[in-house]
């Protein structure tokens, strides 16, 4: 494999010095480009974006021309797993993802088959190989998926929720059926997942999006655990080096020392919580990504720029903070505010680093 040229991410990851704070926004590769918007009209709709791995790898290079970023991740969707069990995932326009075939009952989920990821998510590997290639070593290929917990509930819920009630009451009411799905799905996800740092994925990453809806007992005993049993399943080193681990739970902030306790090497932080305080929360034991509000590349440039050294000076001195959004970036934002996000970053960062 080519060297990697640029390490500033990985290094912060695993709490290594480095000469500034490295940079990458979640959903960097998406609809407020418009190089994305005019690709994705000519591939005809979202997933055959992501079932080309040609067209994978465009769309995870095309931030990355226009920005100065330190990885690059994946173009996918957190949904591959559960379309590939043969639920029958498709998108309506304005209303998000959709499953034709929900699971609410423990026959179906005993039906569940744990898909094999070079059998029917092909089309991802290939995509990372292509991707990797194509990155010439330039910056590390994040690979990532969604966690048991979030992907069930999109899989019993059917599509997107506001009040996740198909999916507590299978929770509350049946909990060992619940407990077998979330197992089939860390399964899953372990092999996924691994396959992705097989094919060339640098570092991996689970997009805990929904955990935040629950009690902390729940939480502990539907998602974290999950989590947990993912990290401890995960390959961590490759190609002569360790392959760091992320956990993100959007709504997480009371929980991050509980997820620090995992064993994974990073978790991200949404803008619910001061850096400051995640820093004190965890003792340094993992390190941190986070955590502008998306919403604050709608203002200025000098606004931005603020922000960003506001949040710098909430983590303070030292090593193990990758910046990034709380959460991904708002299609409707100028490419330009991005840029100068990025930009701050680099500008204020190195004297957080002496």
């Amino acid at each position: 494999m080519t060297e990697l040229k640029n390490d500033l991410y990985l290094r912060a990851l695993l709490r290594q010095p480095t000469a500034r704070t490295p940079i990458w926004m979640m959903r960097q590769a998406g609809r407020y480009l418009p190089e994305y918007r005019e690709l994705r009209q000519q591939a005809g709709d979202f997933m055959s974006l992501c079932k080309n791995p040609e067209l994978a790898c465009e769309v995870t290079l095309q931030p990355l021309r226009r920005f100065s970023l330190d990885a690059a991740i994946l173009f996918s969707d957190i949904l591959t797993i559960p379309d590939a069990m043969g639920l029958g995932l498709y998108f309506e326009t304005g209303e998000g993802p959709k499953f034709k075939h929900p699971v609410r009952d423990l026959k179906a989920i005993e039906r569940l088959g744990v898909p094999d990821p070079e059998q029917e998510l092909r089309y991802v590997m290939d995509a990372v190989r292509t991707i990797r290639r194509e990155l010439k070593g330039e910056v590390p290929l994040i690979g990532f998926s969604g966690s048991p917990w979030t992907l069930a509930t999109y899989m019993v819920e059917g599509g997107s929720t506001k009040n996740f009630s198909q999916v507590k009451k299978l929770m509350f009411a049946e909990p060992q059926a619940m407990h077998l799905l979330l197992d089939k799905l860390a399964d899953s996800v372990i092999l996924y997942l691994n396959a992705q740092i097989a094919a060339g994925a640098q570092a991996v990453m689970v997009f805990d999006t929904w955990g935040g809806v629950l009690s902390p007992r729940d939480y502990r005993e539907f998602s974290l655990r999950y989590m947990d049993k993912i990290v401890k399943g995960l390959t961590r080193q490759a190609e002569g080096r360790q392959v760091p681990v992320t956990l993100f739970t959007k709504n997480g902030g009371a929980w991050l020392a509980d997820m620090a306790a995992t064993g994974a090497d990073a978790l991200g932080v949404d803008w619910t919580m001061n850096m400051g305080d995640a820093r004190a929360a965890v003792a340094d034991k993992v390190a941190l990504q986070g955590n502008m509000d998306p919403s604050v590349l709608y203002a200025s440039p000098n606004r931005i720029e603020e922000e960003v050294g506001r949040i710098l000076a909430s983590y303070g001195q030292g090593n193990g903070h990758v910046f990034n959004l709380g959460h991904g970036i708002h299609p409707e934002v100028n490419p330009e505010h991005a840029g100068a996000f990025i930009n701050a970053v680099h500008k204020l960062s190195p004297a957080y680093h002496k």
